[in-house]
């Protein structure tokens, strides 16, 4: 593995070649497309989070927190109506 400096990243980074198999590699280019990233990021999200490195931060905690079904984010565990919000 070289390392090049490559103008998205600030740090040097270093190229990997993966032998994956074609339909595995078509179907992860697809839900990373329907995800809106690529399959690099997904390999690299996944690579740092293995190696302990989470970049993530407060940001990702509290993405992840709204994605939570037990927070409630999704509006299943709302007692309260709209007109509760207004006084009488």
């Amino acid at each position: 593995m070289g390392s090049s400096l490559n103008p998205c990243y600030t740090d040097p980074v270093s190229n990997l070649t993966l032998a994956i198999d074609d339909e595995t590699l078509k179907r992860a280019r697809i839900r990373a497309l329907e995800q809106g990233t690529s399959v690099n990021a997904v390999v690299r999200e996944y690579l740092e989070i293995y190696a302990g490195i989470d970049r993530r931060g407060v940001l990702g905690d509290l993405v992840d927190l709204a994605d939570s079904v037990e927070s409630g984010a999704d509006g299943s565990g709302r007692s309260w109506r709209r007109d509760d919000l207004y006084d009488s």
